[in-house]
């Protein structure tokens, strides 16, 4: 039993680490979530290691995010502008995700949830029903009213993803 986790946990770390870090919009949270997740995970480990483990990992992290988002823990922001470095210039892909985790942040958890899971995870719409516990038409719609957020709050992410596929 141990064995089967600690290599699943070694597998998937990198992925769960990425999907907590848009949930949270900070690396430490990010981490200590992917970790208080894994280790409520881990006192169910012979129920859902058959299963999809992943998914349940997922879930229990979006409760847990819901969970400190409830009790309004004091969220870090990242800094709107990039700091200067001295090697190669990646300031158009940093000025992307900067603008990407800020558009994130003002959007609900569920709507987050949903954009998170089903653009970034790449996972169906019953995929992030099943993760999330609610029905596909939720998932609609929180996907459909985030989408509409992101627009709003973000449109040059629109006009940055349109220049990017006429390239």
């Amino acid at each position: 039993m141990v064995e089967s986790f600690h290599e699943f946990v070694v597998h998937r770390s990198p992925a769960l680490c990425r999907t907590a870090y848009l949930l949270t919009g900070d690396h430490q949270l990010a981490e200590d979530l992917v970790q208080t997740a894994l280790a409520r995970t881990y006192r169910h480990w012979r129920r859902v290691r058959d299963g999809n483990p992943e998914a349940y990992v997922r879930r229990v992290m979006y409760h847990q995010q819901i969970s400190w988002w409830r009790r309004r823990r004091p969220i870090e922001r990242l800094e709107p502008t990039p700091t200067e470095r001295a090697d190669a210039d990646h300031s158009e892909a940093t000025t992307l995700r900067l603008t990407l985790n800020a558009a994130l942040l003002q959007l609900s958890p569920r709507q987050r949830a949903v954009i998170v899971l089903r653009y970034y995870e790449d996972l169906t719409e019953a995929q992030v029903a099943e993760v999330l516990g609610c029905s596909i038409g939720a998932v609609k719609r929180h996907g459909h009213d985030g989408l509409r957020r992101l627009r709003a709050v973000a449109p040059e992410l629109v006009r940055d993803t349109a220049e990017r596929s006429t390239r």
